[in-house]
């Protein structure tokens, strides 16, 4: 079994990403972090090593990388500017590529498509619904998972309903075909996705997941 000592992380500061960091160091996890405003970034512990930089940047995706062992990325999207998905997991697929790292978890919505889904009514309509006014997003979230599936790396894309910023966990249902219920403790989130650096099951694949 692989061991992950050193673990890099996108989106960090945002609403999933703060538990997931809280987590990894309560776990003993080193982070490498990659911060776009490293000033507004409070943390300071010795695990962590903050890196100043965009995901969009390849340079700043490789300074971040380099002695990882593992990537998990919870990237939101700019306000403003244009869709950031498929580029971030384009230079992050190349860098890893590049140094040899195989796992990568990362988050997206529901409104993402597999050939293997049975979407429930307000799933599809939901779907439909960012379709209809993100047009763009939505497209761009579709091209990720696509190259994600043309690609040579361990991923696992985490399929999310709404998330409940809370410190409390319920446990973790799972489901390849269709999201299993309406929100995600930001905790047990966090959770699922650190055990996804030793659990096999989801390599390759795009699991909907909601809180029990």
């Amino acid at each position: 079994m692989i061991q992950y000592h050193k673990i890099a992380v996108i989106g960090g500061t945002g609403k999933a990403g703060k538990y997931l960091v809280k987590n990894l160091l309560a776990q003993g996890f080193q982070i490498k972090i990659l911060l776009r405003h490293p000033e507004n970034f409070k943390i300071i512990n010795p695990l962590i090593e903050v890196i100043k930089g965009d995901a969009r940047d390849l340079t700043a995706i490789r300074i971040l990388l380099e002695d990882c062992s593992a990537i998990i990325s919870a990237v939101g999207q700019p306000k403003g500017e244009h869709s950031v998905f498929s580029q971030v997991s384009k230079n992050i697929t190349e860098v890893m590529n590049e140094y040899g790292i195989k796992r990568y978890i990362l988050l997206t919505g529901l409104n993402v498509d597999t050939p293997f889904d049975q979407k429930n009514e307000i799933v599809k309509q939901g779907t439909a619904w960012m379709y209809a006014n993100y047009p763009l997003i939505t497209a761009d979230k579709q091209l990720e998972y696509e190259a994600l599936v043309n690609s040579n790396i361990d991923w696992t894309l985490v399929r999310l309903p709404l998330i409940e910023l809370t410190d409390k966990s319920y446990g973790v249902n799972i489901n390849l075909k269709d999201c299993p219920g309406e929100k995600i403790s930001a905790t047990d989130l966090s959770y699922f996705l650190i055990n996804q650096l030793h659990d096999q099951t989801y390599i390759k694949q795009a699991p909907f997941i909601a809180s029990i």
